[in-house]
């Protein structure tokens, strides 16, 4: 008896230092600081748990925020907080490392240690999640002899460097379940199962490499892989998906049924429209998967965030990473998908020691309809009971007594009698989303405008054809400039139609320039990342400059071999309508300039602003100047609401405040078919979604950390010209 209340006093809170409590308890017979796992549940400390999960990503928001985020996840019922470990911001260059501020890792976990919570850290360190080059750092594809993701020397030392730091330094702050700490999982590599087809062997052979080497970092905690089937043991093998009720029985009998992402919405990409998940679906599928056994499930995303800076993958990926998460881009509640949730958690906690004490009876009720019911002699009784129609409602007959089942649904009965929670119905309202303006409006902008005759003066770089643009900027830049001289005999202008250039890159935009005029733009799009450019070419006798400035919108961030995918300029470049054949300009000498000349001025920055002589006065006239700088001041908006800018009146560019970076803005408009969001059924990613016929972003979180009191620098690049006279700080309210 005693030992068991001293099993419960430890279990109880994943605060309690369990090292010190063990030297005080030898002489019970108890289990302490341990995790361990059986085919039903991950067992902490002695006791199966069912737990609930929600990603965070620290960089995807500001330290000021992690706490508030942390303790709203606690109160939405959950156990653990989920995040990965993102390499390339914490290793930006080799060998030299960063954990402060948005990548301030161990302060991130010791929050939710205070929290109570606990933490599954999953390492990777390929993380994909639609972040810029899939959380590798750009200076790994440049390694001799690399491959990534692979049997490959070159990157297996790389990988483990780093998986060794990252767990050195969690164990360093005993922030491993095994040393009293927070952290009851952890995750080597990332969705690697469809790759590791690809590789063949040397798949199989990097999955057992990773896999022993995790293992042999001895956390004391598990490890798992996820959507890996053929985990090798003793690591657990997961699920990801939308649905996971399938995911049953794991590969191995022993091993716990774990979601390690169950999305609660879908990520949105520029140009396209944004979807949602309602949460009916979401909490139904969450029912189903406890019902078939599953013991872990984890929310991706919890809370999104944002991409700030240029972090955002794809490429194409928006700014926002809202993700129609319960838990908003801002760190507001939203409903009713928090407190639907919330009431999910709390019915299937009240179930947990039936659950966990047996394994289900399935019973069917009718064509649609079945039960599962779990039942011991000393774990008590608890049952689902589903209707997988989508359309018709129903009324079954469980032990005796009726019971209605809404379509698509599951009721949750704790004690196999009275209905806890059913997952169609939602008690909440949906939450009305204002956008309000703030006194800070028409700012009085300067400007600066980037010089385009001078870029190959200033270039360093000369070569005969045309360069993958990532081994010429090494991701230092969006911006790459592509610059070649054409000679024309007056003759060959006459006669032959108007001349025409033509531009073929694998992306991700383009910006044509002939004789320092904007002759055009293209764009790839999640679908088709290539570019193809054809226009008039403004062309003279004598010397033509044909400038060619490619942008990229995020690096490439999954996919087998993804380190060998090619971007920018790389031809063919074709001059038509001068004399009698086509010119094929790919084979000339073309200059390389990585970069804006703002960018090398650091005009972002408040010590870099006064780099340059900036122009003031009205904007009138200025909407569609390209490659402008615009700089403007203003004081922090009282209160204490969330803050966003509206960039709707520009077209695509960067925003900084006080130097730090918001991220790219691009006011394209989304394309496609929108649903509204009624609930009716089963959820696709190309369902219900909103925003078609408009920007698909137009309002970039503004965090008010980020702000003094008064003199706040906003700094704003322009690519193709945009009304800056129409940017405002706007605040944003959930009620």
């Amino acid at each position: 008896m005693a030992a068991n209340s001293a099993s419960k006093m430890v279990t109880s809170s994943n605060l309690v230092v369990c090292t010190s409590l063990l030297l005080m308890m030898l002489f019970f017979e108890v289990t302490l600081c341990s995790v361990t796992y059986d085919k039903k549940s991950l067992i902490i400390n002695g006791q199966r748990k069912i737990l609930f999960s929600g990603s965070i990503h620290y960089p995807r928001s500001t330290p000021e925020m992690w706490e508030d985020l942390i303790q709203k996840a606690k109160d939405g019922g959950l156990d653990v907080i989920d995040t990965y470990v993102f390499w390339n911001g914490h290793e930006p260059t080799p060998g030299n490392y960063n954990f402060e501020g948005r990548y301030d890792l161990v302060r991130f976990v010791k929050l939710v240690q205070k929290a109570g919570l606990y933490m599954h850290l999953r390492i990777g360190p390929f993380v994909c999640a639609e972040w810029n080059f899939g959380g590798l750092p750009v200076w790994l594809k440049y390694v001799p002899g690399i491959s990534f993701r692979t049997d490959n020397a070159p990157f297996k030392v790389a990988m483990q460097t780093f998986t060794t730091k990252i767990v050195q330094m969690m164990k360093n702050e005993r922030l491993f379940e095994s040393q009293g700490g927070p952290i009851i999982l952890s995750q080597i590599e990332n969705e690697y199962g469809a790759e590791s087809h690809d590789f063949g062997a040397a798949g199989h052979a990097y999955l057992t490499w990773a896999a022993k080497m995790a293992v042999g970092l001895n956390t004391g905690v598990p490890w798992v892989m996820c959507k890996q089937d053929d985990a090798p043991d003793p690591i657990i093998n997961t699920c990801n998906g939308f649905y996971c009720d399938y995911f049953s029985p794991n590969n191995r009998e022993t091993k716990p049924t774990l979601w390690t992402e169950a999305w609660t919405g879908w990520f949105s990409d520029f140009g396209g429209p944004v979807p949602h998940r309602p949460v009916q679906d979401l909490a139904f599928a969450v029912a189903r998967f406890v019902q078939k056994g599953g013991s872990f499930t984890n929310y991706y995303m919890y809370h999104g965030g944002t991409n700030f800076g240029r972090t955002a993958g794809g490429p194409f990926i928006t700014t926002s990473y809202d993700y129609d998460a319960p838990i908003d881009e801002y760190g507001l509640l939203r409903q009713p998908k928090y407190d639907h949730l919330k009431e999910l958690h709390k019915a299937i906690k009240s179930s947990e020691r039936a659950i966990l004490s047996a394994d289900p009876e399935f019973i069917s009720l009718g064509t649609y309809e079945q039960a599962h019911v779990f039942s011991s002699r000393t774990g008590g009784c608890a049952a689902f009971l589903a209707n997988y129609h989508i359309n018709g409602s129903a009324t079954v007959t469980f032990r005796k007594k009726r019971y209605n089942l809404p379509p698509w649904s599951i009721s949750i009965l704790p004690d196999c009698k009275n209905v806890a929670f059913n997952t169609a119905l939602v008690g909440s309202k949906t939450s009305l989303i204002n956008m309000l303006p703030t006194n800070v409006n028409r700012l009085r902008w300067q400007t600066f405008s980037e010089d385009v005759s001078s870029v190959d003066i200033e270039s360093k770089m000369i070569n005969s054809g045309l360069l993958d643009q990532l081994s010429v900027t090494r991701d230092t830049s969006d911006y790459l400039w592509y610059t070649t001289s054409v000679v024309i005999n007056p003759s060959e202008l006459h006669g032959n139609g108007v001349p025409t250039l033509t531009v073929n890159s694998e992306g991700h935009a383009l910006h044509v320039f002939i004789n320092g005029g904007l002759a055009g733009s293209a764009y790839g799009n999640e679908e088709t990342r290539s570019v193809s450019f054809t226009g008039n070419a403004n062309l003279q006798a004598g010397m033509n400059k044909i400038q060619l400035l490619s942008v990229a919108i995020g690096l490439q961030n999954n996919g087998p071999h993804f380190e060998l995918w090619k971007t920018g300029v790389l031809g063919p470049v074709v001059l038509h309508g001068v004399g009698h054949v086509s010119r094929d300009l790919s084979h000339y000498k073309w200059s390389y300039q990585v970069g804006m000349k703002g960018e090398y001025r650091n005009l972002a920055s408040p010590m870099g602003v006064s780099s340059v002589d900036w122009t003031e006065g009205s904007l009138s006239g200025q909407q569609h100047r390209p490659l402008t700088w615009y700089k403007a001041y203003f004081n922090a908006p009282q209160g204490v609401e969330p803050l966003a800018i509206d960039m709707k009146s520009m077209g695509k560019g960067q925003v900084w405040i006080n130097g730090q970076s918001i991220g790219r803005y691009w006011t394209a408009h989304a394309k496609g078919s929108c649903t509204p969001c009624n609930y009716a059924g089963t959820f696709r990613p190309t369902k219900c979604q909103t925003r078609c016929g408009e920007p698909t972003q137009r309002w970039y979180h503004v965090p008010r950390s980020w702000l003094k009191p008064t003199q706040n620098l906003i700094v704003v690049f322009e690519e193709t010209g945009g009304d800056a006279s129409m940017i405002s700080v706007m605040k944003r309210t959930i009620r």
